[in-house]
């Protein structure tokens, strides 16, 4: 690897079919989830307004998916080990499917709250489950293709989201009901996912594949004790902060603080999820140029600077451009978090599921933080505290840096 560019060296013209076919597999895999995701997200103020929800029961609500994925992260590294890649993203969507359906029908029909937490519980599991699985195959690949992927693939997802977030406005704003809206959505995004993990990497290819279950938990336990995994994930914990703050309360922010519509709020949230894809996009010819640490250096600090701008603007057209800031400079964080703790592609499978969990603690936290700080300062106002986690951060970057072979 060079330590130049911080990214492989393999001739391209070398990769094997196989591997472009599990390439674009992967960018399948990665934007269903990415639309299965923004298309809960983009019907959450629906939701809110249907069961009557403050900011507080809101943001309590949206742990439940939260704590879905955090439970399903510890393990997911050994399931993936233990089954593959490619049959641990079709069960887990298959999960993923079935929250989806069950939100909708729960929110739209039976005005069920209990309904709908159980519902977000399983898409949470079932997305974080998957999420550890896609990560693991896409750093395989990057390995195999030797230039930086892992990002595009996080664009993919950012497109699956942009394409969520757009069919969410435009079902809100023609009053298609949630439930038909969400069904319809994970039917989609089922039959995709099973096609696309059809093209994943041969299991003999996989790194670890045949290790013994009590090897893998030695390996799973040792990576908790890597300092490098261990910051490498406070950075993704901070990053994913910085991202689910946006697709949880974003929406919901410029309907309250700005007095927008429900579709123009999910139609910012459409901004936000574009600026991410363009970054994740363009970032890895960034990366392969400059390097890990003096593109996210960079990045983290726009983010912040958007973020600011997003809630202290003071009229609609700016704060629109501070949220666009904001998805550029989050997006190449939480993928750049994931390629790291891949570096080493034999250990690759412990170390991405121990920074997934570190990093989805944000997801955990920061639901119910935001929506009881919301309650006393505004929904908008309390989106500051974005920039003000991101500043220290940068500190955390240098981690990133390949370790020396």
């Amino acid at each position: 690897m060079s330590s130049t560019t911080e990214t492989p060296t393999a001739d391209r013209r070398a990769v094997p079919r196989p591997v472009l076919a599990a390439r674009t597999g992967v960018a399948v895999v990665f934007a269903l989830n990415g639309l299965a995701v923004a298309t809960w997200f983009s019907r959450v103020p629906a939701v809110k307004e249907s069961l009557e929800l403050s900011a507080g029961r809101l943001g309590l609500l949206l742990l439940a998916m939260s704590v879905g994925a955090l439970l399903a992260m510890p393990t997911a590294g050994l399931v993936t080990q233990r089954l593959g890649p490619a049959w641990t993203v079709a069960t887990s969507t298959l999960l993923v499917a079935v929250g989806m359906t069950v939100v909708g029908l729960s929110a739209g029909l039976a005005g069920s709250l209990a309904g709908v937490a159980v519902g977000l519980f399983a898409l949470g599991y079932g997305s974080g489950a998957c999420d550890v699985a896609m990560n693991i195959e896409g750093a395989a690949v990057e390995k195999r293709l030797g230039r930086t992927i892992l990002p595009r693939f996080h664009a993919a997802w950012s497109l699956g989201s942009v394409a969520g977030a757009g069919i969410g406005a435009g079902a809100a704003r023609v009053g298609v009901p949630v439930g038909v809206h969400l069904t319809a959505l994970a039917t989609v995004v089922l039959v995709g996912t099973l096609l696309g993990a059809r093209s994943f990497l041969p299991a003999a290819a996989e790194a670890d594949g045949a290790a013994e279950p009590a090897a893998r938990r030695r390996a799973l336990l040792a990576a908790w004790r890597e300092p490098r995994t261990l910051l490498v994930g406070l950075l993704v914990l901070v990053m994913a902060f910085t991202e689910g703050s946006a697709n949880d309360w974003l929406a919901v922010a410029f309907v309250d603080g700005y007095g927008v519509s429900e579709a123009v709020g999910a139609a910012v949230f459409g901004v936000f999820v574009v600026g991410m894809t363009l970054g994740r996009t363009a970032g890895t010819v960034a990366i392969d140029r400059w390097g890990r640490v003096p593109v996210l250096l960079g990045t983290i600090g726009l983010a912040a600077g958007g973020a600011t701008l997003a809630v202290l603007a003071g009229s609609g057209p700016l704060a629109v451009a501070g949220v666009a800031l904001w998805g550029l400079g989050a997006s190449l964080g939480f993928p750049v978090g994931m390629s790291a703790a891949a570096d080493d592609e034999d250990r690759a499978p412990a170390r991405v599921s121990v920074v997934a969990v570190i990093g989805y603690t944000a997801f955990l936290g920061g639901p119910p933080l935001l929506g009881l700080l919301g309650d006393h300062v505004g929904t908008l106002r309390a989106l500051l505290v974005v920039p003000i986690l991101l500043l220290p951060t940068l500190a955390l970057v240098p981690v990133l840096r390949p370790p020396a072979r």
